[in-house]
Parts: C-alpha cells; sequence; structure tokens
C-alpha cells in the first residue's frame, strides 16, 4: 500500500521528489503519513477535498482485501518560530 500511495502522489505533485509516506500502526489500523511539498498540498486535496477522498477510499479497499484496515493523512510540517 506504501508503495501505491507513493506512485499516486508523486504522480500528481510538482516535486515528486518531496513525496513520502510513513506507515505508522495505531492499534490494528496502518494510519499512513503524507508528507510532500507545501506548495503541493493543495494538488493532493483536490477541489473540495475529492481527490484526497479517492485517494483514501481506494487507500481502504485495497487494505480491505487484504484483511487489514487503513486511513491517510496529510501531514504539513509548519517550520518552528525562528526557523527560516
Amino acid at each position: 500500500m506504501q508503495a501505491f500511495l507513493e506512485y499516486v502522489v508523486s504522480g500528481l505533485v510538482n516535486h515528486p521528489e518531496a513525496v513520502s509516506v510513513t506507515p505508522v500502526d495505531r492499534g490494528g489500523t496502518t494510519l499512513y503519513e503524507l508528507r510532500m511539498n507545501p506548495e503541493d498540498v493543495g494538488k493532493v486535496i483536490g477541489r473540495s477535498g475529492m481527490t484526497i477522498s479517492a485517494i483514501r477510499s481506494l487507500a481502504q479497499v485495497g487494505a480491505a482485501r487484504g484483511g487489514a484496515r487503513c486511513s491517510v493523512e496529510i501531514v504539513e510540517d509548519r517550520p518552528r518560530r525562528g526557523d527560516h
């Protein structure tokens, strides 16, 4: 699933080299954290959240076929105060 998410998200963004997908186990559910260039977040979310909703649906169906559960979240790493 991680490779699938990397492939899909990398195809949507202007900076595919900045895309990373990190799986985190949360008590029987795998949370996939998507990180990308801040300029590309809007492209992955899409108009009215349609694109990220479709990505989440595909990931959930794929995981369910394997008897697992998953969720997908976009993680925006914001610079801390004083960082430039």
